[in-house]
């Protein structure tokens, strides 16, 4: 049984009274010390000044985050069955949740699940509350109802369920702090050595490498929470900077391997990182370091053969470049912006291609317009968009919300649509148009828990209807 996580500071202060620590594998909380020192270099001038934030000097496989990371990382052959989790399933590491932040009418028992509602029939039916209570029962029960302390795959994937529900349930603040328990992800701890295939190099049918324990989607909200609940956005560039360096790893790997569904996978990862490395900086309130490192994703894309056009906003290639679109439009660049998302696809195109105008590009097109002060124009778009779903059987809550009018939102709310951002924008047009705002926004509340529940999410809060 290993320790519970200590801070940094204490961690640090051990290090380095002691190197006993490099006899096993390091928890997250000892390779934690050094990341002082390493987040220190992404506050440089270049990164202020508007140049794109420099990658960390080495991999994660390789980086030197403490004085026990390379020793403990060489060290690292421990089965994965043997590694202990313990410390997540503390039952003081989660937050309870409130019912007073829920409206009456979604607090009535006929409405509420029943207690043995399993996880994923809650995470289907979009009642996100009760997912995260279910997943953190789970997680602190004794085995057999909870996961062994040695049982990875089952912590963190509860684990996921309870941050990601709160998340969508606008309790990020909790969120960030229950993250912290993760520590440092990028420890030797959370990596194991496991046999692969040979790559056809003449060293052997089997070779070892090393994989982390942690899931993918986990690793990336992990990221992000970290900095909030640290309060430094700087360790989300650094933390996306080393899972880039991995996946362009994963995608030598996967050519070597000669395994072309593995490369594409690592392929948009590392696309996707890239627009996640702007959105950091955009929140550290770098808006020219964003704009030069957004400007330096298309050489990297077509180098990589990552998709990215002007393709439908559902598929990989089209909310990529969606993503790319809306920060450009956030950063002020109308024209960019238009060229993320024209048919061609390579981003400096003029808006054309080969196969009609897409739906993204008639999204950011009326979102252009309306940067642009003509609102004429955008508005033109934007009921020509919603006719033209409409008779594709799709509906946009964007399209309704750029239309206004009561009459359309509230149409929106009986259709099934009730997102954060619908519900603010009607309760707002209730607080401007009428004296009985209050009345109007407990009404609304009752329709919409009287909505069939979908894996959208059910359950709303006081905040949503601005009560």
């Amino acid at each position: 049984m290993y320790a519970p996580p200590l801070s940094p500071q204490v961690a640090a202060a051990r290090l380095s009274s002691s190197s006993r620590s490099a006899s096993r594998p390091a928890s997250p909380h000892v390779i934690a010390a050094g990341v002082g020192s390493t987040l220190r270099r992404i506050g440089s001038p270049a990164i202020r000044s508007g140049s794109p934030a420099p990658a960390p000097a080495r991999p994660p496989s390789a980086a030197a985050s403490s004085p026990a990371s390379s020793s403990a990382r060489t060290t690292a052959t421990m089965a994965a069955k043997e590694r202990d989790f313990s410390y997540l399933l503390k039952p003081e590491i989660y937050h309870p949740l409130s019912a007073l932040t829920i409206p009456a009418p979604f607090r009535a028992a006929g409405r509420q699940p029943a207690p043995e509602t399993p996880l994923a029939t809650l995470l289907a039916t979009g009642h996100f509350r009760a997912a995260a209570i279910a997943a953190v029962q789970a997680l602190t029960s004794p085995p057999p109802l909870g996961p062994a302390p040695t049982d990875h795959a089952r912590i963190f994937e509860l684990l996921y369920a309870r941050l990601a529900c709160l998340c969508l349930m606008d309790a990020t603040p909790l969120a960030a702090q229950e993250a912290k328990a993760l520590e440092d992800l990028s420890s030797a701890y959370y990596y194991v050595n496991v046999d692969v295939e040979g790559d056809g190099d003449g060293e052997g049918a089997q070779q070892q490498q090393q994989q982390h324990l942690v899931p993918w989607p986990l690793r990336l909200l992990g990221v992000r929470l970290q900095a909030i609940g640290f309060g430094d956005p700087r360790r989300a560039v650094m933390s996306y900077y080393e899972l880039a360096r991995e996946a362009r790893a994963e995608v030598a790997r996967a050519a070597r391997s000669r395994d072309p569904s593995a490369a594409e996978l690592w392929k948009a990862r590392l696309a996707d990182l890239g627009v996640r490395v702007a959105g950091a900086l955009v929140e550290m309130d770098d808006l020219a370091g964003a704009a030069e490192h957004l400007a330096t994703l298309g050489r990297g894309r077509d180098a990589l053969g990552v998709g990215g056009g002007g393709g439908g906003v559902a598929d990989g290639g089209g909310r990529l470049a969606m993503s790319r679109a809306l920060m450009w439009l956030h950063l002020g660049d109308v024209e960019a912006a238009r060229r993320c998302v024209s048919g061609d696809g390579d981003g400096d195109g003029d808006g054309g291609g080969g196969g009609g105008e897409t739906m993204a590009a008639k999204v950011v097109d009326a979102l252009a317009d309306m940067a642009d002060g003509e609102y004429e124009s955008a508005l033109r778009r934007w009921k020509a968009l919603r006719a033209e779903m409409e008779e594709d059987g799709v509906h946009d809550e964007m399209v309704g919300v750029n239309l206004a009018g009561r009459d359309t939102l509230e149409g929106l709310i009986e259709e099934g649509y009730a997102s954060h951002t619908l519900l603010f924008n009607l309760t707002t047009m209730y607080e401007l148009a009428t004296d009985r705002a209050k009345n109007l926004k407990m009404h609304l509340a009752e329709r919409v828990a009287a909505l069939e529940p979908s894996a959208q999410g059910w359950e709303k809060t006081n905040a949503d209807f601005k009560l």
